[in-house]
């Protein structure tokens, strides 16, 4: 499955999150990452965040699909996806 996740976490969990997520996402821009996942992966990523964040303050929002999306980028592109192997 093919993930998007959006964060809103506060300043002082924000790099662990960060952190967390590039090691198992592609980061597009500014907390938002995405990428294709196995659902175990899923699984951990959401246990790993959960175990992070607190659910009282912060905020995480998780896109589901089937299917890597079309991507359209209006301006500069903070990092792009071809720039994975």
């Amino acid at each position: 499955m093919y993930v998007v996740i959006v964060y809103d976490v506060a300043v002082e969990r924000v790099n662990k999150v960060k952190k967390f997520l590039r090691r198992h996402l592609h980061w597009v821009q500014n907390s938002v990452f995405e990428g294709e996942v196995t659902l175990a992966e899923f699984e951990r990523i959401k246990a790993g965040l959960l175990d992070l964040i607190d659910e009282d303050e912060d905020s995480v929002v998780i896109y589901k699909l089937r299917s890597m999306p079309k991507r359209e980028v209006l301006g500069m592109e903070k990092n792009p996806l071809e720039d994975i192997i």
